[in-house]
């Protein structure tokens, strides 16, 4: 982490929001904007999403809407919501010759290294306490992804960007790989002004892109047909009609940001706790599937991934390998691991090895 001995010695002849944005820079964030608690102007859109169903089983969005909609009611007293970026690309990432390769398991490049709610929110706290030396104590919360807040709809009413067709905020010459957090604070700082419109132009590349079609209009997504719900939020059984279109993705989906053409200008990280870790960016499927749950724990100590559980891990690998070639050292591992971890997971090992096996009866019938 950048250090802050030396931030509090800010140019006394910017403002107090001016000074506590290099502030920020200087303790490693990409940006900082300043904007008010209310996204009351969006709720009505988000309502609309939310009887249409498009949240799948995610009920707690509809959870605390007065909260979500006016962050004065999550933390009485909030006069401003300070919101930060923080790249996280990786250097060298082989992002599509992964996906183009069925051996190999894609997991999504923000979840490579260590979980970004404990980094981010480390930095967070690290930023309120060189803000309270720089402009005296105040009161604040920090959030990372957290609670009911409205993180993109904050940051593009701060100028951040603006919130593109893929439903993410894209941000003017650095595209969308980044993370966002909040500092709400007390403090009556200038707000700063929205971006004057979305640069998407007629662009829709994200949209046709969709491996799954989970994108019921510009802007709006059925979540329970995105690859990332259903492969990290949602632990049921996936739909049969979803399974051959998840590919070799594991954890997650980048595919709407692949083909962004802003995202080609992007800027990658320097964090070294975003670093791929345990070869996580390069690794075969197979190998991921033979990891025992003691194995698993260790492996993501400290990452996203963990969250998700061992038994979700192994469903979607078991989709991912039977999306994949019916080798026999691939259909010997899926019969090998059937019966020991839960009937959820057995139930994909079956859809996968049925599928493999008509594939190698076609390959022997052909040859």
């Amino acid at each position: 982490m950048p250090s802050t001995s030396n931030t509090i010695s800010t140019d006394k002849r910017l403002t107090l929001t001016e000074q506590i944005r290099a502030l920020g820079v200087s303790i490693g964030f990409q940006d900082v904007r300043f904007t008010s608690p209310s996204t009351g102007h969006v709720r009505d859109d988000f309502e609309s999403w939310l009887a249409n169903g498009y949240h799948a089983d995610m009920d707690w969005l509809g959870r605390n809407l007065d909260k979500r909609f006016d962050a004065s009611k999550l933390h009485p007293g909030t006069l401003t919501v300070i919101s930060v970026r923080m790249n996280y690309w990786p250097r060298d990432s082989q992002s599509q010759s992964i996906l183009d390769d069925s051996r190999k398991a894609y997991i999504s490049r923000y979840a490579l290294g260590r979980d970004y709610h404990k980094v981010l929110r480390k930095r967070l706290a690290a930023f309120a306490q060189a803000i309270a030396k720089l402009a005296g104590e105040h009161d604040y919360r920090p959030f990372v992804d957290s609670a009911p807040v409205m993180e993109r709809q904050l940051a593009e009413q701060a100028g951040m960007g603006w919130i593109g067709k893929n439903t993410l905020l894209l941000s003017p010459g650095h595209g969308s790989y980044f993370f966002l957090g909040e500092l709400f604070t007390d403090l009556p700082l200038t707000h700063d002004q929205p971006t004057a419109k979305s640069h998407c132009g007629s662009c829709r590349q994200c949209i046709v892109d969709c491996p799954t079609d989970a994108f019921v209009a510009d802007g709006v997504l059925d979540a329970g047909k995105c690859i990332s719900y259903l492969t990290i939020e949602y632990n049921g059984s996936i739909p049969l009609e979803l399974r051959d279109k998840i590919g070799n993705r594991v954890y997650g989906c980048d595919d709407c940001q692949l083909v962004c053409p802003h995202n080609r200008k992007t800027h990658n990280t320097d964090e070294p706790d975003f670093s791929p870790r345990h070869q996580l960016d390069n690794v075969s499927l197979i190998s991921l599937f033979q990891w025992d749950e003691a194995t698993f724990l260790s492996k993501t100590e400290g990452s996203p991934i963990r969250r998700i559980g061992f038994a979700q891990w192994q469903r979607n690998l078991a989709v991912a390998l039977g999306n994949g070639p019916a080798d026999d050292d691939v259909i010997a591992a899926l019969q090998e691991q059937y019966g020991r971890v839960s009937a959820l997971v057995d139930e994909h090992i079956q859809w996968a090895l049925e599928k493999l096996q008509v594939q190698k009866k076609a390959s022997n019938e052909a040859s």
